[in-house]
């Protein structure tokens, strides 16, 4: 990467803060790369740093004439940059924590048990989905959650193994999830997804 002389430098500063369009196509070329760098290094994100060396070299178009009064270009450049660039990471992260607040309050919604058509009630899900369950992981899923019995009083009131209910409890859990999963729809799934994104 070719960065110009102090004396090249200068000249090139003043002819872009005078509008010349050649002058700062030039000044970009220079320097792209070495921002694009610095601005991936800060931001971790390929996307988001191209965003910002764009924005940086439009803000420092807009604002040319004050390129007239710059000493070392490299150093004004780095000290936008670097602001531009923690103000983008600021706005992201604000971003974010409003789309994860909205993701949970509709997530909230979805759970909260109402007796209005459309709406998700998780209750009424779960019993139709306990109803479809085979009868001996019925038992011992309706035991454990209602009754609220361990498993080692499970296995002595249903007279089985300890293992044999640790796998019918397993089983009972997982057709249940998926139950659930699959009756509450892809939309609340896509949300959950988004919120790790």
């Amino acid at each position: 990467m070719f960065q110009p002389s102090i004396n090249r430098e200068k000249i090139l500063l003043s002819k872009v803060a005078a509008g010349d369009e050649s002058a700062f196509t030039e000044l970009f070329k220079n320097y792209y790369n070495l921002l694009g760098v610095f601005i991936l290094r800060l931001t971790e994100s390929e996307q988001l740093a191209q965003e910002i060396v764009q924005d940086v070299f439009l803000k420092i178009w807009i604002n040319r004439q004050a390129l007239a009064d710059v000493d070392c270009f490299k150093a004004y450049l780095i000290v936008v940059a670097r602001n531009h660039a923690f103000n983008s990471l600021k706005q992201v992260a604000r971003e974010k924590r409003r789309q994860k607040e909205w993701v949970n309050s509709v997530l909230q919604l979805a759970a909260y048990e109402t007796d209005e058509p459309g709406t998700i009630n998780t209750n009424d899900l779960i019993e139709k989905a306990v109803a479809l369950l085979p009868p001996q992981q019925k038992k011992v899923y309706l035991l454990s959650r209602q009754d609220g019995l361990r498993q080692d009083e499970i296995a002595m009131e249903l007279d089985i193994s300890l293992e044999t209910v640790k796998k019918h409890m397993v089983l009972a859990l997982r057709f249940l999830k998926n139950h659930l999963r699959t009756h509450i729809g892809i939309f609340i799934l896509s949300l959950l997804e988004f919120i790790n994104y």
